[in-house]
């Protein structure tokens, strides 16, 4: 028997989705080949994942979009409030596009990578209040 389908339209689902994300954001353990742009984008995808499970809470449809900003703007029409210290978060939709393929622009730093998993866990902080309502 086939395993079962996670179900798009469970928050908990996307939870466990940001959990993996931000677990793997978080590991900077020192593996030779792991890039911190890597990690920052499994940062942001943490970050990203976490808006939409408030999203897919609200029954609000969401774009396709690594956009954190736009994101938190839907998630704020949908009645969540959204602080300041969640906006932040928007820099790291950079990590989704410009630094998940080899091209123009700087490599990742340490600090980088630890200022993005410190937003992410922020976003998912927030987001894990936001359904516990």
């Amino acid at each position: 028997m086939p395993p079962e389908t996670p179900d798009s339209t469970d928050p908990k689902e996307w939870m466990r989705r940001v959990r993996s994300n931000l677990a793997r954001a978080r590991d900077a353990s020192g593996v030779p080949d792991v890039l911190y742009e890597d990690l920052c984008f499994d940062a942001q995808q943490a970050a990203e994942k976490a808006i939409k499970a408030v999203l897919v809470k609200a029954g609000k449809p969401y774009p396709k979009t690594h956009v954190i900003e736009r994101l938190l703007a839907l998630a704020e029409e949908a009645g969540a409030e959204v602080g300041p210290e969640i906006r932040e978060a928007a820099i790291l939709s950079d990590y989704a596009t410009v630094a998940r393929y080899p091209g123009p622009g700087e490599h990742v730093t340490a600090e980088e990578h630890a200022r993005a998993v410190e937003l992410a866990e922020k976003v998912v902080g927030w987001a894990e209040s936001q359904l516990a309502d």
